[in-house]
This record gives structure tokens, sequence and C-alpha cells, in this order.
């Protein structure tokens, strides 16, 4: 079974990358993503790209079905148990506010106040238990929280991270009385010092519990009654994978797993070309998201919040997303102002090319009005032809009466509305963190990305972009590429110079173990697999932490324990690197350990995308008018699929695919290389 199959769902389109190592061939598809339930579009996609999944060796999937539910709060009714005086710590969160100078603003958290229980039970934070929970009060809240019509709960006690024997108490007595799985334990989601955080990521992921185990048992049930008999993987947020066990226990780590997949593919892709340092832009129909690639590592977050006041806690590629999607809404504001999303029109009713109901223009209606996409070769696979007349008309009726614009040029003010804001989001994730652009390639991919690759060379200044060769599903195919990995942390809180090494190397074995556990079950075949310690360190008095890799020998599975010296030379190289500069006289303190244990799944080779044959003179299909700046230009349109490695083709020129459009503006020369990668640079002429 050499097959695999990589899903993503996105919130426009679901997007389906086969691999058929054998046969060294790859197959894509594009289906509108349905909703609510995404189960419908996941299946018709694998049905399009294939028909024969008991040949299918892998299938991979990442979902948006947890960051959905979040956003629409359309989780399970869910409760909680916890420490007596500490109902409202989720209510509270950090006193902050949704509009940071606004007067106004509310919140209300996934889990109401009267499903927020407290029983007596007390644990201090080094650990001593001052009261032990009373297990008759914690079967009583079970008990009214059944009634109340709850489906999942979580149990959120205090230092449960410094000691979780209160915690595991209530545990056991919970499952005695509740009739399904969905409970989750602080000290099992996060066993990490902070209450909000761990309070936030352990109830979200009750709350997220119920929705995502029934979305993936349908799947694979559906799978299964199709004859598929491999593995079947969710993509985590941390770029890796982990099995539906995994997932359905910890929902909370598929949030934003879609977007993570992409960044994985593109960090590979760019690599094995060549091309270390990166940043992406996935461009669908909702979004622009952006994240850097240096040296070929992707950049992990800590955490993040889905939206105010849901914080997630858990490893997280390190994204910045904006509402600048190919569907994003265009409209003009009271103040004469031209604005380009956050409301998207989505795949239903989608741009009002598609002809589906909506009447205000979108990035795509100004993309098709200026000749940039076929209107008879819409991209999805769903339409038949594009509706150029009432995409001009819309966009001239709510852009370019407003602006005394025509058509044509509201339409290109549009697109630089647009550059400007996805300009605007690569500068923030590399200007203003200390990186050159100059050094770094930009790699698009979703439906719209390679649209704009020489606008984001030019307003950003980048040296070239790499377009993938399917960059329409580049998610689908991280999928297929992303390694299985499992993260840990615990909380240490101790000064450097007293921490308990043995204690250190307990928790670190304990996290080996774990990790190499969660691989065996998954039965998945890998290369190799490595272990990644860290510590998150600061001086004693300060609040921020840095991340300070340790090196340490894991020899047979056993865990060799790390110096005190070693920790704090660890430390002094990575605050240096950080700030410049040590503290003198200052106490350094370890707060958190954090462990990732990977799972090397093998790579396919890029080279088995790559064309074979062909000419550049077969590949041209004609020519049509396209508009760039203030003028039309006579463009040719080539079949990119059919170009040969070594083809190069000077701009302007369009580039056509199922899954995308790729266009060349004029002064770029695009260069096909040798893994079917299609290379943009400026020519001297348009440099």
């Amino acid at each position: 079974m050499s097959r695999m199959i990589g899903v993503d769902v996105g919130g426009t389109f679901t997007d389906v990358f086969v691999l058929d190592e054998a046969q060294g061939t790859a197959t894509v598809a594009k289906v509108p993503t349905t909703r609510p339930d995404q189960s419908g579009g996941f299946l018709d996609g694998i049905a399009q790209a294939t028909c024969d999944l008991a040949q299918t060796g892998v299938v991979v999937h990442g979902t948006t079905a947890g960051t959905n539910a979040l956003l629409e709060r359309k989780g399970a009714r869910t409760g909680v148990i916890t420490t007596q005086g500490l109902r409202d710590v989720l209510e509270m969160r950090r006193r902050d506010r949704p509009r940071t100078w606004g007067l106004r603003g509310a919140f209300t958290p996934v889990v109401p106040r009267d499903l927020r229980l407290e029983v007596p039970e007390r644990t201090l934070a080094d650990g001593t238990i001052r009261t032990p929970v009373d297990l008759d009060a914690v079967r009583a809240a079970a008990r009214a929280l059944l009634e109340a019509g709850c489906e999942a709960v979580s149990i959120l006690f205090a230092h449960a991270y410094a000691n979780p024997e209160n915690e595991r108490r209530a545990l056991a007595a919970l499952r005695e009385v509740w009739p399904n799985p969905h409970i989750s334990a602080s000290h099992e989601i996060l066993p990490e010092i902070r209450e909000f955080e761990r309070f936030s990521t352990t109830a979200l992921n009750a709350y997220l519990q119920p929705e995502v185990s029934g979305y993936l048992g349908r799947l694979e049930t559906a799978l299964r009654g199709d004859g598929f008999g491999g593995e079947f993987l969710i993509v985590q947020s941390n770029g890796g994978v982990m099995g539906v066990d995994t997932a359905c226990r910890l929902p909370v780590r598929t949030a934003l797993s879609g977007p993570a997949a992409g960044v994985i593919a593109a960090g590979y892709i760019a690599e094995t070309a060549g091309f270390p340092d990166v940043i992406t832009g996935d461009m669908g129909g909702t979004s622009f998201d952006v994240a850097l690639i240096a040296g070929g590592k992707s950049m992990l977050a800590p955490q993040t919040s889905i939206d105010f006041g849901m914080v997630v806690r858990t490893p997280m590629i390190e994204i910045t997303t904006i509402g600048a999607g190919g569907g994003s809404i265009a409209w003009v504001d009271k103040g004469g102002l031209l604005n380009i999303g956050p409301e998207s029109a989505g795949s239903t009713p989608g741009p009002v090319a598609y002809g589906q109901g909506n009447t205000r223009p979108t990035v795509t209606d100004a993309n098709v009005v200026l000749g940039r996409i076929d209107p008879d070769n819409p991209i999805g696979g769903k339409l038949e032809r594009l509706d150029v007349k009432a995409a001009a008309e819309a966009i001239e009726m709510h852009v370019g009466k407003p602006l005394g614009m025509s058509a044509v040029e509201a339409a290109e003010a549009i697109l630089r509305v647009a550059n400007a804001r996805m300009a605007g989001a690569i500068r923030l994730v590399s200007i203003e963190r200390g990186f050159d652009p100059k050094r770094f390639a930009f790699m698009p991919f979703g439906g719209g990305g390679a649209l704009h690759s020489g606008a984001m060379l030019d307003e950003v200044g980048l040296a070239r972009a790499i377009v993938p060769r399917y960059p329409g599903v580049t998610s689908a195919m991280g999928c297929v590429i992303a390694d299985m990995r499992q993260d840990f942390v615990q909380t240490i809180n101790a000064l450097a110079d007293d921490i308990d090494v043995d204690a250190l190397a307990a928790h670190m074995q304990a996290h080996v173990d774990e990790g190499q556990r969660l691989l065996d079950a998954s039965k998945g075949r890998f290369e190799a697999r490595e272990t990644v310690f860290a510590l998150d360190m600061a001086y004693l008095g300060q609040t921020h932490t840095v991340d300070v890799p340790l090196t340490i020998t894991v020899t047979d599975g056993k865990v060799q324990a790390p110096t005190r010296d070693a920790i704090a030379a660890a430390f002094d190289s990575a605050y240096h690197a950080t700030y410049g500069r040590l503290l003198r006289g200052g106490v350094r303190r370890v707060i958190n350990l954090r462990s990732a244990v990977i799972g090397k799944r093998p790579k396919f080779d890029l080279a088995t995308l790559a064309p074979s044959g062909g000419s550049v003179e077969a590949a041209r299909k004609g020519e049509r008018d396209v508009h760039f700046g203030d003028a039309w230009h006579a463009t040719a349109i080539y079949r990119r699929l059919e170009l040969p490695v070594g083809a190069v083709i000077d701009g302007p020129a369009i580039l056509e695919q199922p899954d995308t459009t790729v266009l060349v503006d004029p002064g770029l020369r695009a260069t096909v290389d040798r893994f079917g990668n299609t290379i943009l640079e400026r020519t001297e002429h348009g440099a």
C-alpha cells in the first residue's frame, strides 16, 4: 500500500493530495467545503482523487473543525468542577479587554457561571495538600452538571501542576458517574503554572471533545467502510501529526492545524529547492496566513488566542492571519476609504462571479475583471463559468461609484489595498522581528496566493518567489509530509543553582516514555525518532521567559541528567542571544520543562512531482488581455503542469492549472526547477 492521502479542510475549499509512490504520480482535487458538517467535503474530495482506498496506506487530515467550533461557539455544553473560590478565573482572564482603549466590551466564557461548580480542596504552590478533595462533593457536582445537560466536563484545581493528587482522585470519582469519556483534567492537558492559561486550555479541550471526536469518528467509520485499512492521522497545530485516539482526547491541539500543515510543506519544498529561508503566504478564500521559516526551521509559539479570552496554551507554528482571502469583501466606509475584509463571502455564496447570490465584490472578483483568472475554467470543479459582467457591475456599484472610478480602476484599487494588507503581514513576521526580507524567498500557496507573488516582491523587497508544483493543495501535501510529534510540559519552578537535576531527569524520562508509547501505539512507520528538550527560564523577578534548548543524551530510551552548570551556560547563551547582554548578579530561575518526542515519517522525493518531457510551445494555450497597473497587456497563457524542467517564461504571462493560477507580472521571469516548482525573479529590465 504505497498510496498516501492528505486532506486539508479550509473555510472555502477542501483540498486533497494523493501520492502514489509506486507509480511516481500525484493526483489533486479541490472541492467546496461543506458546512456545518465538513465530513461531506472530505469524503467527496477523496472520491474525486482516488477510487481504491484499499490500496491506501495512510490518510492524514488537517481539520478546522475544532477552530470553527470555538469561533462559532458551537462546542458541547460543558461543565467545570473547580477549587472553592476559583470558579470565575475563566471570566476574569488576565484583566484584559476586547478593545484596549474602549470603555465597552464583554466576554462570555464557553462555560457559563452556573455550570462552573466549586468543591472543597486545596493544593499549595509547593505541592503540599492542605485540603484533600471532597469526593462526595465531586460526585454531587457531576450529577448536577449531567442534570443540566452537560456532555463534557473539566476538572480545574489550584496548583495541580505542582501535585496532581487531588485532581487524580477527583478524576477517578468522576469517571464512576460520568457516562462518556469527555472528561478533561488540567494536570493531563497542561501541567503548567499560571492558572488562567491552564484553566482556559483545559476547559476549551473539554468543550471540543464531543464535537471533534464525533466528527473524526464519522470520518473513520466512512473510510473503513470504503475498504481503508491503513493509518488515519490528524495534523496538530505544532506541525506534527497524531493518532485519532490522541486527537479525540486532546482536540484543542487541532486548533489552526490546517495552516500549520501548509507551513510544514512549504519548509520542506523550499529547503529541498535550496532556499532554507522562506516566508510563506497561504491565501485561501477567507484569510491570508503568513509564517516565517529561518534556516529550515519554522517558528513555534507557546500559545495563541483563537478569539478574545479563548486562550490555548499548546505549542503551535507561529502564523499571522489577516482577513484578506480571495473571498474577502471590498467595501468603502463612511469616510471614503476602501477596505478589504474581514468579512468573507466564503464558498457559499462565494464571490459575485460565482453567480450564487452574493452582490458585494471580493478580491477574486477584482482578479476576474482584470483578466487574471480565466472565467471559463474556475478552480474547484463545481462551476462551469464565472460571470465577469456581474463582477464588474458589483465592483463599479460598491467601489467605483463611491470613489469616482471605473470598474477596472476600482478593481486595481481593490488589489492594491489587498496587496498592501498582505505586505503588512509579511513585514510583521520579518522586518519587525529583526529579519531582512531581502534574504528570504516568498512561497505563495492556497488557491489565490500565486496571483499576488509579484506584488509581494515589489511591496516588501523579497528576493524571489517559489511557487510549488501544486500551490492550491500545499496544505494537503503538508499533511502527507508532517512528522508525528508529541509535546509535553511540566512546571519545575526552582532556582537553577538549587534545582534537583535527578527530579528534572525523572520528568524528562516520563515524557520520553509516554512519547515513545504514543509513537508505538500509532503503528506508524518512522525512519528515525528524535527527542528535544528545552527550559523556560528567566532571572528571578522577571515575568517573561526565554526558551533555553538543552542538549541531552538519550541512550536506549534512558535520559542522562543535565548538570546545573550546563543549565546555567545554556541560559546565559539563550538570554544573551535574545537581549544582547546578561544581568550582572542575576539569579537564574527554571520555570518549565518542555519536551517533544518526534517520529520522523518517510518523506517522498519531490522530484517525482516534476514534469517529464514536454515543451514550452506545446504548453502554450494562447493569449488574452490582462490588466497590469494602468494598461491592458497581451499576455501569454500556459498550461503550467505541461511546462518542462528548465522552461523560462518572461512576463507578462499566466500559468494555469486545476488548483490555482500563477501570475507572472511584467518585469518578472518564471523558471521551472527540477522539482517542478516555478521560481519567479526580477529580470534586469524589471529590477
